[in-house]
């Protein structure tokens, strides 16, 4: 079963606290700080669309991209609500096997999605990221860090409405450098109720490492920044965002 299989129709109203407009903010203030003039993006795992769409209205040219077809049917549905001088688009397409027709100003991708990459296949996906970046443009993504894995091992997590409800259950496997949600789905169906489930499996990814992979494989001018700021990550950070260029 595809990872959001059963969490696609209600993964808004789980992340309903979420400041969407202050993370599209902070991404166009990223392109200022690089000093990059950016028209395009390409959205790399980009879910339901939220952040997508959000840039789109700003004036961008956007591509999305995600590997799970019920995500993308929420945010085609998403798009077909807005009003863009141009329409995203979304595709669907695995990360791993990433391919445009073209190439974009900058590549985003957020809330962990590379934290879904298994490590012996990051240097590849980055690979195939700088094919589709231009020269000198920019690449910005997060990802969820030991500290907060380490933080959430053990705890279940519940969101629930009156046809819905979702309990996650975490562990995180410290000699693995895996985190592992166990996901159940109650759907409200009538008078009865439909339960799905779905694992995900996010990994770490240490920094120097992450900035050494970057720089193997077509990035330079790497930075590290606290979550929707320009200081430097506090060591027990939850989420650290990560800034670079494609190489001339």
């Amino acid at each position: 079963m595809n990872e959001y299989f059963s969490l696609a129709s209600f993964y808004d109203r789980i992340m309903d606290e979420t400041d969407y407009d202050a993370w599209a903010d902070y991404i166009v203030s990223l392109f200022e700080r690089m000093g990059v003039a950016v028209k395009s993006i390409l959205d790399l795992a980009c879910g339901t669309g939220v952040i997508t769409c959000r840039l789109a209205a700003k004036g961008y040219e956007l591509i999305g991209v995600d590997i799970s077809p019920e995500m993308l049917m929420e945010a085609n549905a998403r798009a077909g609500e807005g009003d863009y001088a141009i329409a995203p688009m979304f595709i669907n397409q695995d990360l791993r096997e990433l391919d445009m027709y073209g190439t974009s100003d900058a590549a985003i991708c957020s809330f962990d999605g590379f934290n879904y990459i298994a490590p012996e296949e990051l240097g590849d996906v980055f690979k195939r990221v700088s094919y589709f970046v231009q020269p000198g443009g920019v690449f910005i993504f997060d990802v969820n860090t030991e500290a907060k894995f380490r933080k959430m091992d053990g705890m279940t997590y519940i969101d629930e409405a009156d046809d819905f409800f979702c309990a996650w259950r975490t562990d995180y496997y410290e000699e693995e450098r895996e985190c592992v949600y166990c996901v159940d789905v109650f759907r409200r169906e009538g008078e009865l109720w439909e339960r799905t489930s779905e694992e995900h499996v996010e990994y770490t990814h240490d920094l120097p490492w992450l900035k050494e992979l970057l720089l193997e494989n077509g990035f330079e001018d790497v930075s590290f920044f606290g979550e929707l700021s320009f200081e430097v990550p506090e060591i027990d950070a939850d989420r650290v965002f990560v800034c670079c260029r494609r190489k001339q």
